[in-house]
């Protein structure tokens, strides 16, 4: 059964990297840079999940002890600015 989860877990991972490469080559060619350079860090991600050289889930880093890995949110206050909190 593992083993079988494992199968459906990369071909997933595998169609969403997919889904990522065109999302990003049709934010380049409406040339919103930044949404493509967004959708290829999450193709990136994906492609060092498909690897093993990054943990699916976060919390579950390496090296970094036990405990939760730091987060940072991004909030818009009223005006519309935005502010890093870290918790």
């Amino acid at each position: 059964m593992g083993e079988q989860y494992g199968r459906r877990r990369t071909e997933t991972l595998d169609y969403v990297q997919a889904m990522l490469g065109q999302l990003r080559t049709m934010a380049l060619s409406e040339r919103c840079d930044m949404l493509a350079y967004l959708i290829e860090m999450a193709y990136l991600e994906a492609s060092d999940i498909i690897r093993g050289e990054r943990p699916h889930r976060v919390g579950q880093g390496r090296g970094l002890g036990e405990g939760r890995v730091g987060e940072c949110r991004l909030e818009l206050d009223v005006g519309g600015n935005k502010r890093d909190r870290a918790s």
